[in-house]
């Protein structure tokens, strides 16, 4: 379900600068997203999860030398996903967008992986063509949203394994200070855990009592109750956020406002960052604005997360034989 209200645009790409693209395996089962920034940004990252897939974000270490991306990457497959980056990489070369070096400009692509190859049944899993058009598709308006791209093949709330679990999706969500200090994100709500409502702790996706289910487990109190958790493969579950703001910000304030925006996942999803999770936020720099304070915007960054899980879970559409939190739910929060 895409959210593209020609009159406003209070997703990522309001914060400006920033072009957003979508692309999805035949069937729908899988997709990639990627982030262009124009001319580049400032870029930082903050990994919480016990098991990530990610490329590109050692560079990004505070010590390292480059601090500056040209495209983002969120991506479903896997670790055969991560094949995506090639066309990415092909796109920005055939346009001279990177690090100019003697021997031809170099891009720099950073970005992470979801594990949807459950949902996805052994079907195709994105590659270097599906990066090159998710780059084509790439706009500066509204992101469409819900199950759309990187979060086509995401689900939510596995404590029980894939079958009772909810789809999840992509989400965005911007906001602009009265100074303007805009921050916005999109993050691919892919958890172990359960998503719930900011207000009150309702279960809006996770775990169903059995695959027929419209009732939910609450998969912390089902947690207290044991010693162990059922077997599952590295990196099963993630949530993956890109978050961007117009101020001049550092590569090390903005690790510091990746890290702070990990503060949106704990508000929502419930339990989050566990050792089976591989959650990973980037944080991005137009540099269209002033110095803010970094600990302004990593608050701002916190909550357009928050917001952002909950747009995801809400517009994303059944697949995969799996109900979406529309045919859960009967009423909007």
């Amino acid at each position: 379900m895409a959210c593209n209200d020609t009159l406003s645009n209070d997703t990522l790409t309001a914060v400006g600068r920033l072009r957003v693209g979508h692309a999805e395996v035949p069937g729908g089962t899988s997709g990639c997203t990627v982030i262009l920034p124009e001319g580049g940004a400032v870029a930082g990252v903050d990994i919480r999860g016990g098991a990530p897939g990610t490329c590109g974000t050692d560079s990004l270490h505070p010590v390292h030398l480059v601090d500056r991306v040209h495209g983002v990457v969120l991506t479903g497959g896997s670790a055969f996903g991560l094949a995506t980056f090639d066309g990415v990489r092909r796109y920005l070369k055939e346009r001279g967008v990177g690090f100019t070096t003697e021997y031809g400009v170099v891009p720099t692509v950073t970005g992470a992986v979801i594990f949807d190859l459950g949902i996805n049944k052994g079907g195709p899993t994105p590659d270097a063509a599906l990066g090159m058009e998710a780059c084509l598709k790439a706009q500066a308006g509204p992101v469409p949203q819900g199950s759309v791209g990187a979060g086509c093949g995401a689900t939510v709330g596995k404590l029980e394994g894939l079958a009772r679990a909810t789809k999840g999706g992509l989400g965005s969500f911007f906001t602009e200070t009265p100074r303007g200090v805009r921050v916005g994100a999109l993050v691919v709500v892919n958890p172990f855990g359960d998503v719930v409502a900011p207000q009150g702790g309702r279960i809006l996706a996770g775990c169903r009592e059995n695959p027929e289910s419209h009732r939910f487990v609450d998969t912390a109190r089902a947690m207290a109750h044991r010693e162990r958790l059922r077997d599952f493969s590295a990196s099963d579950h993630t949530v993956l956020a890109v978050v961007a703001t117009n101020a001049r910000l550092t590569k090390t304030e903005l690790t510091k406002v990746a890290q702070m925006a990990h503060d949106g996942l704990a508000r929502v999803i419930v339990p989050c960052h566990t050792q089976v999770d591989g959650d990973t936020i980037f944080a991005l720099s137009t540099e269209e604005r002033d110095p803010v304070d970094v600990s302004i915007v990593g608050m701002l960054a916190a909550q357009v997360v928050e917001k952002a899980i909950v747009r995801a879970v809400l517009l994303a559409q059944s697949r995969g034989g799996l109900p979406a939190a529309q045919d859960l739910l009967h009423e909007r929060l």
